[in-house]
């Protein structure tokens, strides 16, 4: 199942994501590479960055998001997780 991750950056999430950039890239690339990775990337107003995963449960993406190193380092002062279908492109 697919789930939206919406990580909101705190006052200080823009300074902080520079130096945490690598360890949370090295968190998705087990994902990226089992191919759960749908989309990832910061939004281009610095509000914070979304996602759309690939998980079995909303308990592991839950864990995904509680356990990152932007939430565990203050970059994300929020996080927002939401079942996703998706529509387009469709799916081979």
């Amino acid at each position: 199942m697919k789930f939206v991750i919406i990580g909101y950056d705190g006052p200080d999430g823009e300074a902080r994501r520079k130096i945490h950039r690598p360890a949370h890239l090295a968190n998705l690339e087990p994902l990226d590479k089992a191919g759960r990775v749908i989309l990832a990337g910061p939004l281009t107003d610095k509000a914070g960055s979304l996602l759309v995963l690939d998980f079995d449960t909303r308990e592991e993406a839950e864990l995904f998001a509680r356990t990152d190193p932007y939430t565990l380092h203050g970059v994300f002062e929020r996080v927002e997780i939401h079942p996703f279908l998706q529509v387009l492109p469709k799916e081979a």
